[in-house]
């Protein structure tokens, strides 16, 4: 059995990687096109562009792996079947039971790849090509309301006019608060600067103290601003919550959590993140039903197809789920892994219902 294993893995392996390749292919020129439309805005040229689209690629690679592991599965399963190669396999003794083990144990290499895009490449390729974006184009990172960006910490509200790409504030305000909520201090900064563990360095700092029925200005040139907020927390503003690690998401609810402020939304990215990898496995043993499928009921093409409809509506499900559950308010668990439940409970059904015949 280790052979027909190690032969039905290079086969899905060779498809998934020759789908691979087609996908990101279309996907890179999509966004290429749309990036054009920005061609000469600031000193955004063909060379950023590319590299813009170049380090898109390996959120491409972690969205698209549950979709390319399908395809590639069902083809893979397809030629097998088309060659009566999966009829002697069946013939040789290799149950459904231990076809759909073989196919889990080479769908972990493609979880372990999904983990290792998902965790660590994509979050910093993602924040890389729109840093490079945002300098070319001389863009603003996020400006929330009129005013700016406004963040909890603690008993301060902090006010921030502008971030840069590189995490660098501009235009800082922090009021103060004590105990009681009764505004203690203002403090006013042109600029600040991440050190080190918690600590920023505000340059231009004026501060107003409010003592009873008097107040004091003092102006200072540098002021050490020790806060809870670091750029992993303000990546949040460079890279979407879909597309940051789980352990930058984790980091940002528990920040959200102290500020009791509402977590719900990045609760559903986290349990997603964690969840997602697992879902190329379900969508690789929602392929085995259809290698029960002579050629001739339906064509490769046809079962090519089936694979992107099924693939895309695994997709949107995903994104569905995830809206109805921050609009909602529904358990962020039951949100990010209903839609795996539901395809991996419909897979089974099916399994079933091919060995019933």
């Amino acid at each position: 059995m280790r052979i027909l294993h190690r032969y039905l893995a290079r086969e899905i392996y060779a498809s998934t990687a020759f789908v691979f390749a087609a996908l990101l292919s279309l996907f890179a020129f999509f966004d290429l096109i749309h990036e054009l439309g920005d061609l000469g805005k600031g000193n955004y040229r063909l060379p950023q562009i590319m590299g813009f689209v170049a380090l898109n690629l390996p959120g491409h690679v972690y969205e698209l792996f549950p979709i390319a592991a399908l395809i590639g599965t069902l083809f893979a399963l397809a030629q097998l079947s088309a060659h009566s190669e999966f009829t002697v396999m069946r013939v040789s003794g290799l149950s459904t039971q231990r076809f759909a083990l073989s196919l889990m144990q080479t769908g972990m290499v493609f979880v372990l790849l999904t983990l290792l895009f998902g965790e660590l490449i994509t979050p910093g390729a993602e924040r890389m090509a729109e840093q490079l974006r945002l300098k070319a184009t001389s863009s603003v990172v996020a400006q929330e309301f009129r005013s700016g960006l406004w963040l909890k910490d603690d008993r301060s509200f902090v006010n921030v006019r502008e971030i840069l790409p590189d995490t660098t504030l501009l235009g800082v305000k922090i009021f103060q608060y004590d105990s009681g909520y009764h505004l203690k201090m203002v403090s006013y900064s042109d600029r600040g600067h991440y050190e080190t563990e918690g600590r920023w360095l505000l340059e231009d700092v004026t501060q107003t103290h409010f003592e009873g029925d008097r107040t004091t200005v003092e102006k200072l040139p540098q002021l050490a601003w020790k806060s809870v907020l670091n750029p992993d927390i303000l990546s949040v503003l460079l890279v979407v919550p879909e597309q940051m690690s789980a352990w930058n998401l984790y980091q940002y609810v528990v920040h959200l959590r102290e500020n009791k402020q509402k977590t719900i939304r990045y609760e559903i990215a986290l349990w997603s993140k964690l969840a997602y990898p697992f879902a190329t496995l379900v969508m690789m043993i929602f392929a085995l039903p259809f290698a029960y499928h002579q050629t001739r009921s339906g064509g490769i093409g046809g079962k090519i197809f089936l694979g992107i409809m099924v693939g895309l509506s695994f997709h949107l499900l995903n994104r569905v789920f995830a809206h109805l559950g921050l609009l909602n308010d529904w358990p962020p668990l039951f949100s990010a892994s209903f839609p795996a439940i539901a395809f991996l409970s419909i897979a089974l059904g099916m399994i079933w219902w091919m060995e019933r015949r």
